[in-house]
């Protein structure tokens, strides 16, 4: 072999080891983030919703007993599912459908994603209610518990410090608290948060602390500083929902999605 062709050789091997390796340390919840089995729609929101670099702002790892509380349309449980499969569990809150017409549909659409959708075999799905009617799961039970998106439905329910009790009692000690909402200003008043979706980021620590949690982080990885927080139907106004149509429908897609708190607590 001549040292050309040895060189030549040399490099591909080489080249070879660093995608072995790369491949190797690949981060666990991007490798979940960009699994094929996730919906295209959703993940056309990544650029909003910045699923990879929150995770990891969390400290999630793929050995962890996880509850999302109100997992809604799976849109997170797409990431998790995977992420926690081989090594971990994955416990997901979710309507009684019995509760009335909107929690029944919400529910058949995604139990029926849950019997379909791959890699959902080890889903196990709770059936809770808010304000709560009985403990969501056992005590002390989960290394961390996640939510996206869903204080805004408690508050208006005047349950958000009940379902934080709930999240506070289902971890161990040491466990993590993450939490990702639509935010309004501090000086946003109680009503204009019950009605608007936005809820803000003093209000949910406050709560948070209330029930027993330590804020231990914050993060501006969600925040979208094109959000006024003033609009017509509040946060539906803006994507995914676009609630006024055709209205101004350009001058929102601009703006993008809600402008958003990142939190992480632990239970000392």
């Amino acid at each position: 072999m001549n040292k050309y062709k040895l060189s030549i050789t040399i490099l591909c091997g080489f080249i070879f080891l660093i995608g072995c390796s790369q491949s190797v340390t690949q981060n666990p919840v991007q490798l979940a983030v960009d699994n094929a089995d996730r919906t295209l729609k959703f993940t056309e929101r990544d650029k909003f919703r910045n699923p990879a670099a929150t995770l990891n702002f969390f400290e999630i790892k793929p050995e962890m007993k996880v509850l999302e509380l109100a997992a809604g349309g799976g849109w997170y449980t797409e990431i998790l599912a995977p992420l926690l499969y081989t090594s971990g569990e994955l416990v997901v809150t979710h309507h009684d459908p019995e509760a009335g017409a909107y929690q029944k549909r919400s529910r058949e659409n995604f139990d029926n994603k849950v019997a379909s959708h791959p890699g959902f075999d080890k889903l196990q799905v709770v059936t809770t209610h808010v304000p709560p009617k009985k403990p969501y799961v056992a005590p002390e039970s989960f290394d961390m518990v996640l939510t996206f998106r869903n204080l805004h439905n408690w508050l208006s329910r005047d349950a958000m410090q009940e379902v934080m009790e709930e999240a506070f009692n289902a971890l161990k000690p040491g466990g993590s608290f993450g939490v990702v909402e639509h935010r309004a200003d501090d000086s946003a008043s109680l009503d204009y948060m019950k009605k608007s979706g936005y809820v803000s980021q003093s209000l949910a620590i406050e709560v948070a602390e209330r029930v027993g949690f330590k804020l231990i982080a914050s993060s501006e990885i969600n925040a979208n500083p094109k959000d006024t927080k003033d609009h017509p139907r509040g946060v539906w106004t803006l994507l995914p929902n676009l609630r006024l149509g055709e209205e101004d429908r350009d001058k929102y897609i601009q703006i993008g999605e809600s402008d958003r708190m990142t939190l992480l607590f632990t239970k000392d």
